[in-house]
């Protein structure tokens, strides 16, 4: 047995998170074009996500296995559909992003479900994804201007995931509590 200390995965992947999905909002909200959004798209929310994943699943996590495999390959599909988009491929109507979206509300709300039992810092994040995602289900369904009131929810996400990760670091290299997140809104048997 090795007493090498290992990196926690989860740094990576709420980075990831925390970076594409804030990128994505300033799209929303008309503050920056998609360029950037799909860069880290493909490569930070994408990619990074993906392997951070695949890091929990050795760390036995399967919550942040499910969350970070899971958003990395949101992340893929969506790059992916906007390069299908930009070149002429397949054009997706605002009501196939709709559905798209419809099902990622899906998955995300059993992880809602399941943020419960972790912290307050998760819980919130995951509370405000689930409304962030349902005010986008509903702009791609007939309700644009909720696209724009999404992106200011998310924005909150976005940061609520780059406090845990900066309690995750911050705590870490301080030997001690600095930054609390807080307790589990259920407490498990």
């Amino acid at each position: 047995m090795s007493n090498v200390k290992l990196g926690n995965p989860a740094v990576v992947g709420l980075g990831g998170f925390g970076l594409t999905t804030l990128l994505l909002q300033f799209h929303n909200i008309g503050l920056c074009g998609l360029g950037p959004v799909v860069a880290m798209g493909f490569v930070f929310g994408g990619f990074a996500q993906l392997m951070a994943g695949m890091l929990e699943h050795k760390n036995g996590n399967n919550f942040g296995f499910a969350a970070f495999s899971g958003y990395g390959s949101f992340w893929l599909g969506l790059g992916v559909i906007w390069l299908m988009n930009f070149y002429g491929v397949y054009n997706s109507s605002t009501t196939d992003i709709g559905y798209y979206l419809v099902a990622w509300t899906l998955f995300t709300l059993i992880l809602w479900v399941a943020s419960f039992f972790i912290n307050t810092a998760m819980a919130t994040t995951f509370t405000t994804l689930v409304i962030g995602f349902i005010l986008l289900d509903l702009g791609h369904f007939g309700f644009p201007i909720l696209n724009v009131v999404a992106g200011y929810v998310l924005i909150i996400c976005a940061l609520c995931a780059w406090y845990m990760m900066a309690a995750i670091v911050i705590n870490d290299v301080a030997g001690r509590t600095i930054l609390k997140v807080g307790q589990p809104w259920i407490k498990a048997k």
